[in-house]
């Protein structure tokens, strides 16, 4: 990342809880505040962008110039919470999983038995699809969007670093996300 990204990047995390402009009315979404809803948000992020506002629980796909399709998600717990910029480099439908080192250390009598890994379905942790986010050198940075089978999660910080969705919004989110596209989570 060269200088001037970094210093975008520092206004954009400085600005991050201004992100919204305004919030979609409840009878919009039915009472539920994690439904997709498309609502105003800062114009200064690139179309086809998602940026992720953690302590608020929200993902924002931007679909045009101030316009963005807002999702619930669930995020890291305090000590886990990833932050920063990255791109999806990977698409999995149905991916498979495996715990990471660390967090069998954490935590060996949730995750030892998944040391080999877990096949992809809809018992699979990840959900029915998952975007993996890469740095700016293209390595894998273990964060993933993805789906969960716990859907009453969202709106917490439960997991390992990961960001999940539920399974029909992370789908919706998969088929409109190509390859390359930016992510920035504050």
């Amino acid at each position: 990342m060269n200088r001037r990204q970094m210093i975008s990047l520092a206004a954009l995390m400085a600005a991050a809880p201004a992100l919204a402009m305004a919030q979609a009315a409840p009878a919009a979404t039915g009472g539920d505040r994690f439904a997709p809803t498309e609502v105003a948000i800062r114009d200064d992020f690139e179309t086809g962008s998602i940026v992720v506002v953690s302590r608020d629980f929200y993902l924002y796909h931007v679909v045009a110039p101030g316009r963005a399709i807002r999702y619930g998600v669930a995020v890291g717990t305090a000590e886990l919470v990833w932050k920063g910029k990255a791109t999806i480099g990977r698409k999995v439908e149905w991916p498979s999983w495996r715990p990471t080192n660390d967090m069998i250390a954490r935590n060996p009598d949730a995750y030892q038995k998944y040391a080999d890994g877990m096949p992809g379905g809809p018992q699979n942790p990840l959900g029915a699809r998952a975007l993996y986010l890469y740095d700016d050198r293209g390595n894998d940075t273990a964060i993933r969007i993805h789906g969960t089978t716990d859907p009453g999660s969202i709106g917490r910080a439960v997991s390992n670093g990961c960001l999940r969705m539920r399974n029909e919004a992370v789908i919706s989110l998969f088929d409109q996300v190509p390859i390359g596209t930016p992510v920035y989570v504050f």
